[in-house]
């Protein structure tokens, strides 16, 4: 009985193609009554039964799998979008029996060159990963047909995996509720696609999900399989060279390990990303492409939205004619019937999610040599609303009809920026956050609007982002995509651009030296400003006086609830957020480029002390309670919250009910402040540059200018007192952290706790003659707080600290 039920379960699972002997007679009669979809590998459908078979006709042949996320979730802090690609890999069907194994290479490990018993060794020596399983149904004019169903209805992306990181709960696929998506399966003759409506199941436990699906029990999407054929060998790889500004072809990792390189020469190998293109006369100083560039833009983006995507992507023409291309780089509308998965479109997508998230360039890549196969844009759709409401903010426009729409006019002008990025990004450009620094000499940097005061004391907003793309970009175009004729050595033109570039005196600090706000680079910084990091600052805090000035109603179209002042208010309080971190990193910085040995480029030179000096006075200035109260007149127009308009992260954190919190934007910016100036990383350089010259400001300078801005200061009166004291109690809590934490350099945890005992003993000498008795509660809490701490450690982390409202777009960094 056992036997015949196994018999009866493989005959179920192999639907209509069952038989004890398959032949090609009966194969090929019964895919002749299925729908038939010729492509790279060929494919049927069985309507009847639901099943999607392939025809395999080439086996220990390598191509490329590429999966994708066709439709998303749409939450940034899951970090599922529509159009998010997966991993590329290189695969290969292998044969054995009634087995049909998909097994990916292992390109970390290579033996370049032609030994084939090198490549062996490399082959055996590593492991390879079988991808899946299949069971052979027979053979039909010469290839071996397979059911796929499975393979395209599995959680190929991982969500499942994603989902529980997150908490937010248990999951894993259903397959009764899924299916193959047959309009968007389709074959052509280098690549198949197959797209698959997934559906989850499981119990909802965190707080995202419930939030984008209607039933966070049972969620779908859509998921996608591409099949590509490899490109042919005409492609010359290009050496990847950390000068440049080029992506790698591992992004963020490292190349790959090449054993047959000769002993002494180094196993790392990288290459750069870059799309390919060829003149087709390599030896004129301008020619056509053999074949062009060419992008499409998603038909679900509205105008005037659609119009500004395709003008900044359109930029990048500039540096293409710049390296002596014509008619290489179109942008163009999405054809109406095209799918954007589909692996022969550059795309441009316009995605849509629930909060402001981070847009991002991806591509696929071909593994073995870094070339660019498609291009791949995400844009969140919700950031050109915040770019409005940032310019509602500053201008106040409601207070009669406006002849234009300034805030439309810079919203506008900061997606032609974003397009122009994020394709960069795809056709194989880094980040270059110097160039904020040298007058938007990329659009490879984070941009923060250029906001001028005219004569007249008004905020002008004409020329807040930029409308072309960089001479750094043109550089970096002209290094990654030059055609040479023939005879000419490739390697040493490459090499005098580079020196061209460093003669011209073009900085490049990548994102690995930026993100951070700990990072040591003066130069790296995102949505800065300005080569003189403080006199911007300095500039922003009169913009954000003018803009608080004139805060009001004026902020909000009419017929909108009042309370919503504050998600306005956010950003043009915190408006110095970034310029505060670009301060910063001139204290305990340095200055530095990605030297090669010979190349002439100084390696490492410290921030001349007047200058730290200078930042450190800067930044202790924003905790100035005259600059952190707001206005009463402000104050009298925030009502509570009405329904249906809850305060969200957007918002400010209330300790105050229902009121609008009048101390809560004040300990969001003090808290930034503290972020930066007592940032571990920094203080650990500040003793290790005073460790080698007195003359440099160490720690303990910083620590002393930091305690005298604050505690140490002369007591204010009324709100201004408010806010002191609830900027003591913040570096307080700071120092206990910083000395309670074994993680970080020892001489900045002693020095911290070194501030904190010389703070309890001027407390100590206070608290007992204090009249006042605001101030003499606020001397023996921390007094109270002091002494917890060195009972218990452990106590320091139970002490909230603000979270000020996210400045960045909300959700996981992962583009770019």
């Amino acid at each position: 009985m056992r036997f015949c039920s196994l018999l009866l379960a493989i005959s179920i699972v192999s639907g209509s193609l069952s038989a004890a002997e398959p032949t090609d007679e009966n194969i090929g009669a019964r895919l002749a009554a299925m729908q038939s979809l010729p492509g790279f590998i060929d494919m049927y459908w069985d309507a009847a039964e639901g099943r999607l078979l392939l025809a395999i006709d080439e086996f220990d042949t390598e191509f490329l799998y590429q999966s994708s996320l066709a439709r998303g979730v749409g939450s940034n802090d899951l970090g599922l979008d529509r159009g998010q690609l997966g991993s590329t890999r290189i695969v290969q069907f292998e044969h054995s029996g009634p087995k049909v194994l998909l097994i990916e290479s292992n390109l970390r490990y290579r033996a370049l060159g032609e030994n084939a018993d090198e490549q062996q060794a490399i082959r055996e020596s590593f492991a390879r990963s079988v991808i899946w399983g299949f069971e052979s149904l027979g053979s039909y004019r010469d290839a071996t047909i397979v059911d796929a169903t499975e393979f395209m209805l599995r959680d190929a992306h991982n969500i499942a995996a994603r989902l529980s990181q997150r908490e937010e709960g248990d999951y894993s696929t259903d397959t009764s509720r899924s299916a193959i998506y047959l309009p968007r399966t389709k074959g052509f003759p280098d690549n198949s696609e197959v797209e698959a409506v997934v559906t989850f199941t499981g119990q909802s436990t965190g707080p995202f999900l419930p939030t984008v699906v209607p039933d966070a029990d049972k969620f779908t999407v859509h998921l996608h399989h591409s099949f590509i054929r490899l490109p042919d060998d005409d492609y010359e790889p290009l050496p990847y060279d950390p000068r440049v500004g080029l992506i790698g072809l591992r992004y963020g990792a490292s190349g790959f390990l090449d054993y047959a390189s000769a002993i002494g020469e180094p196993l790392q190998v990288e290459y750069a990303r870059r799309h390919r293109l060829q003149k087709a006369d390599p030896a004129a100083d301008t020619s056509d492409a053999v074949e062009p560039i060419v992008y499409y833009v998603d038909r679900g983006a509205p105008e005037p939205i659609r119009s500004a995507l395709l003008d900044g992507a359109r930029w990048w023409s500039e540096a293409f004619e710049a390296a002596g291309y014509r008619n290489a780089y179109r942008v163009e509308m999405l054809p109406e019937d095209a799918d954007p998965m589909d692996v022969r479109y550059n795309v441009i997508q316009w995605v849509h999610r629930s909060t402001r998230g981070w847009s991002y360039g991806s591509s696929i890549v071909d593994p073995r040599t870094g070339e660019i196969l498609k291009g791949h844009v995400t844009l969140g759709s919700l950031r050109v609303r915040q770019d409005y409401m940032i310019a509602e903010g500053l201008l106040g426009p409601y207070d009669g009809d406006l002849e234009t729409d300034p805030m439309l006019e810079m919203s506008l002008a900061r997606i032609r920026q974003l397009s122009a990025h994020e394709v960069g990004h795809t056709i194989g450009i880094e980040h270059n956050f110097a160039a904020s620094t040298q007058d938007r000499a990329s659009v490879m940097d984070y941009p923060f609007p250029r906001i001028r005061i005219d004569n007249s004391g008004n905020l002008d907003l004409s020329n807040a982002y930029g409308t072309r793309i960089g001479e750094w970009d043109k550089r970096v175009v002209l290094y990654g995509y030059q055609d040479f004729p023939d005879g000419v050595d490739r390697a040493a033109e490459r090499e005098r651009i580079i020196n061209e570039t460093m003669a011209a005196g073009w900085k490049y600090v990548a994102d690995q030296d930026s993100r951070d706000i700990g990072s040591a680079h003066p130069d790296g910084n995102l949505w800065d400003n300005g080569e003189d990091a403080v006199a911007e600052l300095e500039h922003l805090l009169r913009v954000r006086e003018l803009a608080l000035q004139r805060f009001g109603e004026r902020v909000i179209r009419a017929g909108r609830p009042l309370a919503t002042l504050e998600e306005v208010l956010v950003p043009i309080y915190l408006l110095h957020r970034y310029q505060l971190q670009a301060a910063g990193k001139l204290i305990g910085g340095h200055y530095f480029s990605y030297a090669l040995r010979g190349d002439g480029q100084p390696p490492v030179q410290p921030v001349e002390t007047a200058r730290q000096r200078y930042a450190i006075r800067a930044l202790l200035q924003t905790l100035s309670p005259a600059l952190l109260r707001l206005p009463d007149e402000l104050l009298d127009q925030l009502p509570p919250r009405p329904p249906g308009f809850p305060g969200t992260r957007e918002t400010f954190q209330s300790q105050t009910g229902a009121t609008f919190d009048p101390f809560a934007p004040a300990d969001s910016s003090i808290a930034l402040t503290l972020e930066v100036l007592l940032n571990p990383l920094r203080a650990a350089r500040m003793n290790a540059a005073y460790a080698r010259s007195t003359d440099m400001p160490g720690f303990t300078e910083l620590l002393d200018a930091l305690l005298h801005a604050t505690w140490f200061a002369a007591r204010q009166p009324g709100v201004d007192g408010v806010i002191q004291r609830r900027a003591n109690d913040q570096v307080l809590v700071h120092l206990l952290h910083l000395g309670n934490d074994r993680t970080i350099d020892g001489d900045v945890q002693a020095l911290a706790l070194d501030a904190v005992l010389r703070l309890d003993q001027w407390l100590l000498e206070r608290v007992s003659r204090e009249k006042d008795a605001s101030w003499r509660a606020h001397y023996g809490d921390a007094r109270v707080t002091i002494r917890r701490m060195q009972d218990d450690p452990s106590t320091i982390d139970d002490i909230p600290r603000p979270k000020p409202p996210p400045g960045a777009p909300i959700g996981t960094s992962t583009g770019l």
